[in-house]
């Protein structure tokens, strides 16, 4: 009896969450745990990465890494501690930090996860290399600033875009980014722990084709009329209506005094608007009694439509690395605090323990830094005002 019921316990126990990945670059063993893709691109078209907490930070040990060199790109990956198989039908949920504080203007800073096992070349890795999911913001110009949420579907062999913006930060601050794909085919993207996307994948991504298609047998009738308005038949043009001029001469007018009609010619008076003029004529519009309103293609069953169970699948055949495959104009992107797990709850205590802890404090030293720059600008002003005048005198 006693079996059973820790037995029992045991199966009504909830499973523990499974950690795939976990990185927060504190040692500088980091770079022997991360490849640089050294053949994707020459060495003086890729950035060098830097390991610091940044210009400001809520812990001076605790680091990340930073994009260094403008106009340059940037690719690294690292292997997961153990595959993630979307044949688990587990929860998929990766989260990571990210700090712009070059006043971003164009640059990616999202995240792949991605296939391969021990085929994978890390060396090699770059833009055409195939992923499973590609996360994160993605900024260029004022106009152009997304979190992407991209999924790869074997049976289109085509990497999926979220069909509606995301949006993401783009101030010199960390920034939490969290996302969910469940086996139920749902998915969520949090910023800051704060839910700001989520759906059903087929109505946010063409996975699927559309349920109804117009039907091909049917068209619209030849006599169906769809003109609301129709001139009025019984509307009659008035008498001597065209005869009245769009301009008539200036009665205000008058010839000067020293006009010459001998030198000058004889003087007409300018030309002005006729007010009574209306425009060309035009019968006046009326319902129309054979209207039948705007014509609606009938729409019938799709008969290649089939729902997929399986559009969560992006690692049917297991994801087993996490890359950073970016082009940056101008530097200086933190990254930071990254976790591959099954659980929300797990990625939300990893960033309790991490990104919360020290929100607070790199904010108050971002501003201190922020008021000490306002105070310099102010002061060098001040001394350039006095050199000038100075100068004057």
């Amino acid at each position: 009896m006693k079996f059973a019921a820790v037995l029992a316990s045991v199966l009504m126990a909830p499973s523990a969450a499974e950690i795939y990945f976990k990185e927060q670059f504190n040692d500088d063993a980091w770079k022997d745990r991360w490849t640089i893709a050294s053949d994707w691109k020459s060495s003086s078209e890729l950035g060098e990465w830097s390991h610091t907490a940044g210009d400001w930070h809520g812990d001076a040990q605790d680091k990340g890494i930073k994009t260094s060199t403008d106009a340059r790109f940037y690719g690294l990956s690292a292997p997961l501690s153990k595959t993630f198989n979307s044949s688990d039908k587990k929860d998929l949920v990766i989260q990571y930090s990210v700090k712009h504080e070059q006043k971003i203007d164009c640059g990616g800073a999202y995240l792949k996860l991605l296939p391969g096992g021990d085929k994978f070349e890390a060396k090699k890795f770059g833009g055409d290399t195939p992923y499973g999911v590609m996360f994160g913001p993605d900024i260029c110009g004022s106009s152009n600033k997304r979190t992407h949420v991209i999924f790869h579907y074997d049976k289109k062999d085509e990497n999926l875009l979220i069909k509606k913006n995301v949006g993401c930060e783009d101030n010199q601050l960390s920034h939490l980014y969290t996302l969910v794909l469940r086996p139920d085919n749902t998915f969520e993207v949090f910023v800051d722990n704060k839910s700001v996307r989520s759906g059903k994948l087929e109505d946010e991504f063409d996975f699927l084709p559309d349920e109804k298609i117009k039907d091909p047998n049917e068209s619209k009738p030849a006599d169906w009329v769809e003109e609301k308005k129709i001139p009025d038949p019984e509307d009659v043009k008035p008498e001597g209506y065209d005869e009245i001029p769009a301009e008539i001469p200036d009665p205000d007018a008058a010839k000067p005094d020293d006009w010459d009609d001998e030198d000058d010619g004889e003087w007409e008076p300018p030309m002005v608007d006729n007010p009574e003029y209306k425009g060309p004529w035009k019968p006046k519009m009326i319902d129309n009694p054979d209207y039948k309103g705007p014509w609606v293609h009938p729409m019938i069953p799709n008969p290649e439509y089939e729902y997929d169970e399986n559009m969560y699948a992006v690692c049917k055949d297991g994801c087993t690395h996490v890359g950073f495959e970016l082009w940056q104009v101008k530097a200086g992107t933190l990254f930071d605090d990254i976790i591959v797990t099954d659980s929300l709850e797990e990625a939300q205590k990893f960033a309790e323990e991490t990104f919360f802890k020290k929100k607070d404090a790199e904010k108050e030293m971002f501003d201190a830094a922020q008021k000490k720059d306002r105070e310099e600008a102010e002061a060098a002003m001040a001394d350039e005002e006095m050199d000038m005048d100075d100068m004057e005198e």
